[in-house]
């Protein structure tokens, strides 16, 4: 029995992560990304720390506006900055923290799901 989920046409998946770099659908993009259902853009980041509201502005310019936002950390879980975590609040949009490839995969389920998430991804680089 397949049960793979059913993901609508043109929806952006993450089909692969690493030390370098991710691949969403069928795309390689080396280095940290922003992905949500429709797109996909660089983030200009390499550690949590450097993470603050202004490196998100491809989260708030959605529409219909994204709801949840999925910080991957890289290899190990680093909590997102308390800074950057109160500022998302105030904008409505819930903030999870967790390494990236929990973060990968809980994108892939949610987006799935059809519910309006975006991931902040910094590579799984080891040490």
């Amino acid at each position: 029995m397949d049960i793979t989920p059913l993901v609508p046409e043109g929806r952006q998946i993450i089909e692969s992560y690493g030390d370098d770099g991710f691949r969403i659908s069928g795309e390689r993009y080396p280095g940290s990304v922003i992905v949500w259902p429709e797109g996909v853009v660089p983030w200009a980041i390499s550690a949590i720390e450097a993470a603050v509201i202004e490196t998100l502005h491809a989260v708030f310019s959605t529409e219909p506006p994204i709801e949840i936002l999925l910080i991957g950390s890289g290899a190990t879980f680093e909590m997102a900055p308390a800074a950057l975590r109160s500022a998302l609040g105030t904008r409505g949009v819930s903030v999870e923290s967790m390494d990236t490839g929990a973060a990968c995969r809980t994108y892939n389920v949610l987006m799935a799901e059809d519910r309006r998430v975006a991931a902040a991804l910094i590579p799984a680089r080891e040490g």
